[in-house]
């Protein structure tokens, strides 16, 4: 043991004392300088291979034609992993950051958009970094920001993928629903630029709001996604589209109740003096959070007292109808952080009886709608309304006029005024062409023109309603190998159309189409399903409690949404006429790319007309409905007209208006052989006379009719007169040869019956130069046909919408025209005959 503990060898003896010093940065300064410049110098290379990539790339896609290029490119930066979450947008260089990923290996990846006009400023901080000389104990310039990057290089559409990586289609021909989570203030770009690639655009109630970024669901293939985020820069991340009303009615069904209070509570409600959507139904449950401060009880009625006002049936049709008349498709306003501000309210008149009274008779819908439509009247006098009814005349075709559409005629009208004279009451109604009843076998409902639309949907001064549908992603899990029936922007299978309906004695219905859900088909396309949740709209239940939100379809759901677009604009515009607020919508209206994909297609202007039996003037949108934009104005005229005089004993046509359309002359001439697109609508209510006769003449039906024709580009003023005016030609002088009047998408002789009336004249800007006079006069009615019951000196009313569009370029067209029309106003109309 002794041997072993003397083992141990002291080396105390073997040190010695020197000075001492750290090695610190004399001894490194030199290593750590040359890695901070390769890495410096590594990354500006990076950066502008990125910028020379992102603009031949740029380049190669191009931007939509019309639309405004890109001002600046997308780069993707790679942070070092041991970097935290961080922002690399700097306000004063005006970059932003959009989609943050992360790697397998935990690298930070972030999509960052430079302005072109910043770009050497934002190089310039790496390339202080990387070639500034730093004295002995400084620091490197913009070292917190240069040294967490580890890459940089041009972003690719996966830069912004925010979702499964493998449900990110490889195929550049690949189409789905996106997400595009745009910048707020980049929406209008964004937009724009996706339906002047052909992208199908889901409707204003399918957006999410948020405080810095508008979800914008995007239906289209993935090469023109991609062209879509690199020309407009206004694209922050994308997503599968996947928010549908399964989330309020499966996932988040226990929550339902809190989503539906916390938006009652960032809803601003409307006062009682605003107009108001009257549901012609089975009433409303006034007690649901989203309904009851927008109705009062005051104005729920009923045409039996005895039935009650509240909505008791099965379906809680009225009640459903109620909340997507106030607030569209509740899916989205559930889900997001908007503050939704309502101008409008409701009004409710149970026309259906509850279960244990005797059903209405069909032959009683007219008498039971007038009656209806005069309580509100009763209740609320000075309040503005839309009449909004979805009840049709189960399998009765709309193809000839009845008892039950005349009436709507007479009630939309005002024939039924007590006062007489051009200035009478007269309402709008929106009016569902009904819908395809439910088969499980997909055969029997497979050919939707051969469904005509039912009674009363042909009346001819109600707005008519069908069915279109963007709804496509099947989410339920037992359904997941089925697919949606229709494709996006295709007729709902639930719609009926008009296409059996006589060609030349019934007007085009329905004039517009709102979103009427999907039905489902099996993969061996044999079986059919209705009512899944996510190929519907979300609107309120008719109780509150369990389920306060419940699935929505069929022209019902389209109706509705009518009706809240069409009072809307009565909101805002309170000047304006029930035919102004008609012409207004239809104006507005656009087809998807899938409906002008069938027009472009057709031979011929019949073939047109055809399809607009099925899918009317497209798509309403408000915004474009209520105010009009730099490139895309519409000019609105209010007018009283008396077709027809006595004289001498005889009937005879009396006024017809000119308009000296105030284009901007020097503008469109700049444009050249520029295409630009002239819409016209002309809307006005008949008095109807159906008899026997009426179903094979429409002349006999109407009280009076209008027609509009548009001066040709090589006539003068004169000879335009005199071409379409009898009274302006001298006695013996011959009627002038028409010129050209081709250029019109439907064109005169689609213009048969009915008292709305649409074309679109396309051209170039230098030929719509010398467009400039349009005029509007009567045809032949019944007022003038049948002197003896007393009408033919009759006044009448009307509204004119004419729009201008420039469907190429980015024009100021609202400017100059406002200019024209203040010096027209000053000077005078100079119209030379």
């Amino acid at each position: 043991m002794a041997d072993h503990e003397h083992r141990h060898i002291d080396l105390s003896g073997l040190s010695t004392t020197r000075d001492y010093k750290s090695p610190g940065s004399n001894a490194r300064q030199r290593p750590l300088q040359r890695i901070r410049e390769e890495h410096g110098q590594r990354i500006v290379g990076e950066l502008e291979a990125a910028f020379e990539a992102s603009d031949l790339g740029r380049e190669d896609l191009g931007a939509p034609e019309g639309a405004p290029a890109s001002d600046g490119v997308y780069l993707e930066v790679e942070l070092a992993p041991s970097v935290g979450p961080t922002t690399l947008e700097k306000t004063r260089e005006g970059t932003r950051q959009g989609a943050v990923t992360l790697s397998e290996t935990g690298a930070r990846r972030i999509a960052l958009f430079v302005p072109d006009e910043t770009r050497n400023v934002f190089e310039a901080v790496f390339r202080d970094y990387a070639f500034t000389e730093v004295d002995e104990g400084a620091e490197a310039p913009k070292k917190s920001r240069v040294e967490p990057v580890e890459h940089i290089r041009a972003a690719r559409l996966r830069t912004f993928w925010r979702d499964d990586p493998l449900a990110l289609p490889d195929d550049p021909q690949a189409e789905m629903w996106w997400a595009l989570w745009c910048f707020a203030d980049r929406l209008e770009r964004v937009e724009t630029s996706a339906q002047r690639l052909g992208l199908t655009v889901g409707g204003e109630d399918s957006w999410l709001h948020f405080p810095e970024v508008v979800v914008l669901p995007v239906h289209g293939r993935r090469a023109a996604i991609e062209m879509l985020l690199f020309s407009t820069g206004g694209i922050s991340e994308i997503r599968r589209a996947s928010d549908t009303p399964t989330v309020f009615t499966d996932e988040l069904e226990e929550m339902a109740n809190a989503f539906v209070n916390d938006l009652a509570e960032r809803i601003t409600w409307p006062g009682r003096d605003v107009p108001a959507v009257c549901l012609l139904d089975t009433g409303v449950n006034r007690g649901h959070p989203l309904i009851e401060p927008a109705l009062a009880p005051g104005d729920m009625h009923a045409v039996h007292a005895d039935w009650g006002v509240d909505d008791d049936s099965p379906s809680g049709h009225g009640s459903g109808m109620a909340g997507l008349s106030l607030h569209g498709d509740l899916t989205m306003p559930l889900g997001d952080a908007s503050r939704p501000m309502l101008a409008h309210r409701l009004e409710s008149v149970k026309i259906l009886p509850p279960d244990g009274f005797e059903q209405n008779e069909p032959g009683s819908y007219g008498a039971i709608t007038t009656s209806a439509s005069s309580l509100p009247e009763i209740s609320a006098a000075e309040r503005s309304r839309v009449f909004c009814m979805a009840v049709t005349n189960e399998n009765r075709s709309g193809a000839e006029p009845t008892a039950w559409s005349s009436a709507l005629d007479q009630i939309s009208a005002g024939v039924d005024a007590i006062e007489e004279g051009p200035d009478h009451i007269r309402r709008l109604f929106v009016q569902a062409i009904g819908n395809i009843a439910d088969s499980s076998r997909a055969q029997d409902i497979a050919d939707g023109d051969a469904f005509p639309g039912e009674d009363p949907a042909q009346a001819w001064n109600v707005l008519t309603v069908g069915g279109t549908t963007l709804k496509s992603e099947i989410a339920e899990a037992g359904y997941r190998d089925w697919r949606g029936w229709s494709p996006p922007g295709d007729r709902s299978p639930y719609s009926r159309t008009s296409a059996l309906w006589r060609a030349g004695q019934s007007p085009i219905k329905p004039e517009i189409v709102f979103e009427a859900g999907n039905r489902a088909l099996s993969t061996s396309g044999l079986e059919a399903l209705s009512g899944l949740p996510s190929l519907s709209v979300l609107t309120t239940a008719k109780s509150v409690a369990p389920h306060p939100v419940t699935p929505f379809w069929a022209t019902s759901a389209a109706t509705a949404q009518a009706a809240r677009l069409t009072t809307r604009i009565m909101a805002e515009h309170p000047e304006y006429w029930p035919e102004t607020i008609r012409a207004l919508t239809v104006h507005s209206a656009r087809w998807t790319p899938h409906m002008l994909a069938e027009f472009n297609a057709t031979a011929s202007k019949s073939d047109r007309k055809a399809l607009a039996r099925k899918y009317g003037y497209g798509v309403p949108d408000v915004r474009r409905a209520l105010a009009s934009a730099r490139d895309d104005l519409a000019l609105v005229a209010q007018q009283y007209i008396q077709p027809f005089r006595v004289e001498n004993g005889s009937v005879r046509f009396s006024d017809a208006h000119v308009y000296r359309l105030p284009w901007p002359r020097q503008v469109l001439e700049d444009l050249g052989d520029q295409p630009v697109r002239l819409k016209v609508t002309l809307s006005y209510f008949v008095e109807p006379n159906p008899s026997f006769a009426s179903a094979i003449d429409p002349a006999r039906y109407q009280s009076f009719g209008l027609r509009f024709d548009l001066k040709r580009a090589r006539e003068t003023d004169g000879n335009f007169l005199r071409r379409v005016n009898k009274d302006d030609r001298g006695e013996n002088d011959p009627r002038p040869i028409n010129e050209d009047n081709d250029g019109w998408f439907f064109g005169p002789k689609s213009i048969s019956a009915g008292s709305i009336h649409m074309d679109i004249w396309e051209g170039s800007a230098v030929e719509l130069v010398e467009r400039d006079l349009l005029y509007v006069y009567p045809i032949s009615g019944w007022w003038r046909e049948r002197r003896a019951l007393g009408r033919a000196n009759s006044k009448a009313r009307y509204a004119l919408v004419v729009g201008i569009e420039t469907p190429e370029v980015d024009v100021d067209l609202m400017t100059p025209i406002q200019t024209e029309v203040a010096a027209m106003l000053q000077t005078g109309i100079d119209i030379e005959v």
